[in-house]
């Protein structure tokens, strides 16, 4: 078996792993394993008891690896992420403890209950994969992936999260309530309580980091980039937008479009696969006008606009 068989048959299976823990969410399983084989940063938001935490938990389950938690409130401090610098009298020197940040897979439950200095601590290691403590880096885990939940931020005890961190989030999901069959099937399920504790690992972190690279080498056709940049630069001129999508957002999009051509099976991106992103990838980035806030205007609306309105590329080089 090659290594492309064997990456997409283990593909298939993490699938079949997430599939069989949370139910009815087959297109936001495939998000989060875009966004994981991208090297992407997930945000998921929405009301308690959806299933965020416990999709995550699955998640961890299913790849192997480090997997951590951090419960975010109001009185958590940004030395408990990232970790401190402990002086040990015998060895008359600072030793560094390190935080919960030093995992594979970091859970970051509720991010918006943090205040903003905690949630800062949170932005160094998005963006450069290491940490700062007393004037000393330390590197993190390769891979290392961030997924943050949050309430929405009507709730009490919520801080908004600044455009910055958003912009480092690959990703911002939603999952919703299911529908009516899929709650039923959910309560008498012997396993309704906590269905991702008897799931099995079915992937070793070493193979992730390896279809991590593999995602990387997937054909990108000098037409569907100029598609791409077409459409970033189309969120900028809107008339209804103040801020549009950041050139991070381009380099997400492409990353995020190289490895759902990859889960598809294909080695190469089509204009599809850029299509189907674009919302997800680009939404939570772009800030609209006040004005067109209050006309109703979304910035999903936005997206959509903009990607009606790109002409699509016809010929390809491969």
């Amino acid at each position: 078996m090659d290594n492309r068989t064997a990456n997409y048959r283990l593909s298939t299976e993490i699938r079949r792993n997430l599939v069989s823990c949370i139910l009815g969410k087959e297109a936001e399983i495939e998000l989060l394993l875009t966004a994981l084989f991208a090297g992407g940063h997930v945000l998921i938001e929405d009301v308690p008891g959806t299933g965020k935490t416990q999709l995550v938990k699955a998640l961890s389950r299913t790849i192997g690896g480090q997997f951590r938690r951090i419960q975010c409130n109001p009185d958590l401090l940004p030395t408990d992420i990232t970790g401190v610098a402990i002086y040990h009298p015998k060895n008359e020197a600072f030793m560094f403890r390190p935080g919960p940040v030093m995992a594979n897979l970091l859970l970051v439950d509720e991010i918006n209950r943090a205040t903003t200095k905690t949630q800062s601590a949170l932005l160094e290691a998005m963006e450069e994969r290491h940490v700062t403590v007393d004037g000393d880096s330390y590197e993190l885990p390769i891979p290392f992936t961030l997924i943050a939940t949050q309430n929405p931020i009507e709730f009490d005890g919520t801080y908004t999260l600044p455009e910055a961190q958003l912009d480092r989030f690959m990703m911002k999901l939603s999952l919703g309530y299911p529908d009516a069959a899929t709650e039923r099937q959910m309560i008498i399920s012997p396993n309704a309580s906590s269905p991702a504790d008897k799931l099995e690992a079915v992937i070793s972190i070493e193979q992730v980091a390896q279809m991590m690279e593999a995602v990387k080498l997937v054909h990108l056709d000098e037409a569907v980039a100029d598609y791409i940049i077409r459409i970033i630069r189309g969120t900028r001129t809107h008339s209804g937008v103040q801020l549009g999508a950041s050139p991070r957002a381009a380099i997400s999009l492409t990353a995020a479009a190289k490895a759902n051509a990859f889960l598809q099976e294909r080695d190469y991106v089509i204009p599809d696969d850029v299509k189907q992103l674009a919302s997800t990838v680009l939404a939570h980035r772009i800030i609209l006008h006040t004005e067109s806030r209050m006309n109703g205007l979304t910035t999903e609306d936005v997206v959509r606009a903009v990607v009606r309105d790109t002409q699509v590329p016809v010929r390809m080089e491969r």
